[in-house]
């Protein structure tokens, strides 16, 4: 039985509750989903920055009427981005990126309701138990805290650089990752706990368990990096593969010493293809080598994770030559989160079964 089971009873999912609490939970990470691919999209077409307040309330009104746009477009000419970069932009150029970010923020907003409210039903109704409450209210914590750093964030790049911190925006995107897999697994522990428990796995298991674990946490740095090449437009150089600037390993690496793993544009490229690289021939070699040691009793979750981790550095490698198209590079993104999703899958199907 698992810990969820132990601390989540039957007796406290009464008809059928545990169902509604799980299906929502995983409605909620779809959310989150859309949410990353919308700020994906914002970063990509350059639309993060045309709001240039951040008001939770009254900032789910757009404009309304002529006077209004004039209002928010004065604004945003106040800003580094359009004096350094959209200079002269129009009103109806503005509206385009304006709408997008807009977009993103309600959608954050909507997310907010559709998670608190129904905890606030399902908590005083007495339809979770009281072990599961503390975790969701730290979701729905995890949630405020994202949407303070998304502010947070598009804050750095409203003084002098037309361009948000790389730093600020790897947490805001580590966060929604964290949000969405927290949630995931609460779904699946809920689900597990109301289910048959599956065919106990022969043979050697726990190898591949470890094989999961380790590969997670790749994936975890590898697209952390991913974040702080995004922030850097470190993508945008060196658009060749294998090689990077004409050789397996380039030179003028590091020239600042260790902080350029996080600050020198070439050498965060290399890291995070670098990572990629070990990922993949991690994923692959763990994925083969689970077949042969489970052969048919292989779950479909690592037959799943395999085949995701080689369409993600496909996606990678196309990205990277192509110069970054926002169609690849939002594909990109959003197979790094159906990746951690896989194993998180994977994971936890494999844990019921040894």
């Amino acid at each position: 039985m698992t810990t969820m089971s132990r601390s989540f009873g039957r007796s406290d999912l009464a008809n059928g509750a545990h169902r509604d609490v799980a299906i929502w939970l995983l409605a909620c990470c779809f959310m989150v989903a859309v949410m990353v691919l919308l700020g994906g999209l914002t970063r990509l077409t350059h639309s993060g920055l045309s709001m240039v307040e951040w008001e939770p309330i009254v900032g789910i009104v757009p404009p309304l009427n002529e006077a209004d746009w004039q209002l928010f477009f004065a604004k945003y000419k106040q800003t580094p981005e359009y004096l350094k970069v959209n200079a002269g932009m129009s009103l109806a150029d503005f509206k385009g990126i304006f709408w997008l970010e807009y977009i993103h923020r309600v959608w954050g907003r909507l997310i907010g309701m559709v998670f608190g409210l129904p905890l606030l039903w399902l908590a005083f109704s007495g339809r979770i138990g009281k072990a599961m409450i503390p975790r969701l209210v730290g979701v729905f914590l995890l949630g405020a805290a994202q949407g303070g750093m998304g502010w947070f964030m598009v804050k750095s790049g409203l003084v002098d650089n037309p361009a948000v911190s790389h730093f600020r925006l790897t947490a805001h995107l580590a966060l929604a990752f964290l949000i969405h897999a927290w949630m995931f697994w609460l779904a699946l522990d809920i689900l597990a706990d109301h289910r048959p428990s599956p065919r106990r796995l022969h043979g050697e298991a726990g190898g591949t368990m470890s094989w999961l674990a380790g590969l997670t946490i790749l994936v975890v740095i590898t697209l952390l990096f991913g974040g702080l090449v995004a922030g850097l437009k470190a993508g945008l150089i060196y658009n060749t593969w294998p090689l990077m600037d004409g050789a397996i390993v380039p030179r003028d690496l590091f020239p600042e010493g260790f902080i350029s793993l996080f600050e020198d544009i070439k050498t965060v490229q290399f890291g995070h293809r670098t990572l990629a690289e070990v990922t993949i021939v991690v994923a692959l070699v763990g994925w083969f080598r689970a077949r042969a040691r489970l052969g048919a009793q292989t779950p479909a979750a690592i037959h799943a994770v395999g085949i995701m981790a080689l369409v993600q550095v496909g996606l990678g490698i196309g990205t990277l030559v192509m110069v970054v198209p926002v169609s690849l590079a939002s594909a990109h993104q959003m197979g790094a989160m159906a990746l951690l999703t896989l194993c998180l899958w994977a994971i936890h199907d494999l844990r019921r079964r040894i």
